[in-house]
């Protein structure tokens, strides 16, 4: 694969995805293709700027003529599409964003991939793979004594974000199973580590944690997510794009299911540890209980079994370790979040928090 597409990848996982591909593969190069709506951040990618291998275009994936443009300017040998709206709370709020984006997003990139896909050359084409970044939450909920998550579990959504992502999902292995193209799809649970959003759980808590403000958690804090560091997430992306199955499924965990409440009291822990001179510690003081919002799913687990007996990939980080990597991350890059949190942000917390 001598050039890649990434779309979404100046977001949080597709950022990541992009630094860590450049770092193992020196000889490729990676088309980043993102609209950069509010989670799309090109500081994420600051040490790509004098790289030549990393050529970043602003475009839409619904925008199929830029896209198709794109493909037969650079010829890739792969499409990795992490191009998503994702936070469950924001989709709640305006559904719409999540339906044009995932939905008919997923539908134009899929035609202009399709339509360059079937002018290939036979050998080209054979290789050429399409791999779509999805979620847990496609599954729905799980009771607490539920075995996890398999890729044979049943869809069923629960929020307008999962049900926009399980919608894109359908439509990758349709284009699959209808036209031959050459698909991969993974599932992934609850994601961590740098350069996230925060607007998500663990970097909300550490910069609310800094600033002395309170940590909310919806309800009783028992909801309970299995955690995946980033970094890991890159490399079973690899792994599936390098030896996953055409048309198969595989589902990305991290092996550390703990409940909101829980997750909230290690990071203050850590941060009590790491920020010794915070004027705020004990962190944990600041938690605050509020409503929780409407349809919280109560458990999600991922069983990446398959992973592990196919292509034998497994995380590499421990949540501990991983925890610690991410919370030293955001303490000595404090400059990445004062930039990320504009107006428009804390007038969406206020939004999203104030009134619970």
């Amino acid at each position: 694969m001598g050039t890649i597409v990434v779309t979404g990848g100046a977001g949080f996982i597709g950022a990541n995805f992009v630094l860590d591909w450049l770092s193992i593969n020196q000889d490729t190069k990676v088309i980043n293709l993102d609209a950069l709506t509010y989670a799309g951040n090109l500081e994420n990618l600051t040490s790509l700027q004098s790289d030549p291998r990393h050529i970043f275009v602003k475009a839409d994936i619904a925008d199929q003529g830029v896209v198709e443009n794109l493909l037969k300017e650079h010829r890739p040998g792969a499409i990795v599409n992490f191009a998503a709206e994702s936070h469950v709370d924001r989709s709640i709020h305006s559904p719409e964003a999540f339906l044009k984006t995932n939905v008919m997003g997923t539908f134009h990139l899929l035609e202009a991939v399709r339509h360059y896909w079937e002018e290939l050359p036979a050998n080209d084409k054979a290789a050429f793979r399409f791999l779509h970044v999805s979620t847990d939450e496609v599954y729905g909920s799980l009771e607490l004594d539920d075995p996890a998550f398999t890729e044979k579990n049943q869809y069923a959504p629960n929020s307008p974000y999962s049900a926009s992502k399980a919608s894109s999902d359908h439509l990758v292995r349709a284009y699959h199973h209808t036209y031959g193209l050459p698909t991969l799809t993974t599932n992934c649970s609850n994601n961590y580590g740098p350069y996230q959003f925060p607007e998500k759980l663990i970097p909300l808590l550490i910069m609310n944690a800094l600033a002395g403000k309170d940590l909310p958690i919806y309800g009783d804090g028992q909801n309970i997510r299995d955690w995946l560091y980033v970094g890991d997430h890159c490399s079973a992306i690899r792994t599936v794009l390098s030896k996953g199955r055409v048309g198969g499924v595989y589902n990305i965990g991290g092996n550390y299911e703990k409940t909101n409440v829980d997750i909230v009291n290690t990071v203050c822990t850590i941060l009590d540890e790491m920020a010794p001179a915070s004027p705020h510690k004990p962190h944990n003081s600041l938690i605050t209980f509020v409503k929780d919002r409407p349809g919280h799913d109560r458990r999600y687990a991922i069983d990446p079994t398959k992973m592990k007996s196919e292509l034998h990939w497994q995380p590499a980080e421990t949540f501990e370790s991983g925890i610690r990597k991410t919370v030293d991350w955001y303490l000595n890059n404090q400059a990445w979040v004062e930039n990320v949190i504009s107006g428009s942000y804390q007038n969406w917390v206020e939004e999203n928090y104030g009134a619970r």
